[in-house]
């Protein structure tokens, strides 16, 4: 197995020295945390056998979210967050997508579309549940954005979590969906977000780059029940901290062509894909999101400022469980933390104990 690390240590320098001066700071400070995690570069601890006396070396990890060998202990914690913050109801999954002919456009302003790509959706959402046709109440929900297809090629779209419940305008009960296999209708929501979009984008000089053509054509949405909730809380959480990559699905690198698999999302067989080296990284890097931009989002009374109507939905509707004498059981199993291995000798399996701490450098 190769892992991205080898990759940029090997092709980084070339790849700097071709592109850098039209390379984002994201994506600088995303290279160099890939090729110093885990190595004497960032510091660690050394650790000595009680046995054989070896000593043994345990190197920081970088911590940045770009990294495949980072983030998965941090998605147990988001996972448990999410389910606590879980209704009683009937969960919906709804996905955002922008036209192939922004993709350009996206990619080359990424902060402030991505921005406007969570703004409009997220608005559109709340529209049209708060039709009593629909739900007719105030909505809660996570997205998450997400910008590559399983072949690293550019696709930015957005998941939505969403109950089906919200609550009422003044407050004094919860609204529950009538069908708990249907949310809102997609058509009238995919005309409304784009509508929405099209106007921001009016008030910008970014309008006059955008073809004419992606106003005529519709725009892909999809929705879909989720179950109660858990089940899609728990496919999400990788992707929270998920990179475009991971290392496992990396296979080889020969004559400056690196080899890797993934998943077709049609027909779910597995494909291989080969590109130059260079291309790679490019495809890599172009999903680094910008410098601080924040990729889950709460919304509606999910939101920062809504919580105290969030826990009064949850509330209310937890009140009519106590009084139908119902009881919603979460998966207890997967809440539990992994143990972790006994920290023990490679040479020998004796026991090793902390000897020393050393600071990072070169």
């Amino acid at each position: 197995m190769v892992e991205l690390a080898e990759i940029f240590q090997e092709y980084g320098a070339e790849y700097l020295f071709k592109f850098q001066d039209k390379m984002l700071p994201s994506h600088l400070k995303a290279m160099k945390a890939i090729c110093e995690c885990r190595t004497p570069q960032l510091g660690g601890q050394v650790y000595a056998c009680t046995k054989c006396k070896t000593q043994d070396y345990s190197y920081h990890s970088c911590n940045n979210r770009n990294c495949p060998k980072c983030g998965g202990d941090k998605i147990q914690q988001w996972t448990k967050k999410q389910l606590d913050l879980l209704l009683p109801v009937p969960y919906f999954f709804v996905t955002f997508t922008l036209p192939e002919e922004l993709r350009l456009i996206v990619r080359s302003n990424q902060k402030y579309f991505y921005t406007l790509f969570f703004k409009v959706s997220a608005q559109a959402l709340k529209i049209l549940a708060r039709e009593k046709r629909f739900i007719g109440g105030d909505v809660g929900f996570l997205g998450i954005i997400q910008s590559w297809a399983r072949n690293l090629i550019y696709h930015p779209h957005i998941h939505y979590i969403v109950p089906g419940a919200a609550l009422s305008f003044d407050r004094n009960k919860y609204i529950k969906i009538k069908n708990k296999k249907f949310l809102v209708h997609v058509k009238p929501l995919s005309l409304l977000f784009k509508r929405l979009f099209k106007e921001e984008l009016q008030k910008t000089e970014f309008f006059n780059q955008i073809p004419s053509c992606v106003w005529k054509k519709e725009w892909v949405l999809h929705a879909e029940a989720a179950g109660y909730g858990q089940e899609i809380i728990k496919y999400v959480a990788p992707y929270v901290y998920r990179v475009a990559i991971s290392n496992h699905r990396i296979k080889n690198i020969e004559d400056r062509k690196v080899t890797f698999e993934y998943e077709d999302s049609e027909t779910k067989k597995i494909q291989i894909c080969t590109l130059d080296v260079l291309e790679f990284m490019r495809r890599f890097l172009q999903h680094v999101l910008p410098q601080g931009f924040t990729k889950v989002r709460y919304f509606g009374i999910m939101g920062a400022k809504e919580k105290d109507r969030w826990f009064l939905l949850k509330n209310l509707l937890f009140q009519a469980l106590a009084k139908k004498n119902k009881t919603l059981f979460l998966n207890i199993e997967y809440l539990q933390p992994k143990k972790k291995p006994n920290h023990s000798c490679r040479s020998c399996g004796g026991e090793l104990i902390l000897i020393g701490i050393f600071q990072g450098g070169p």
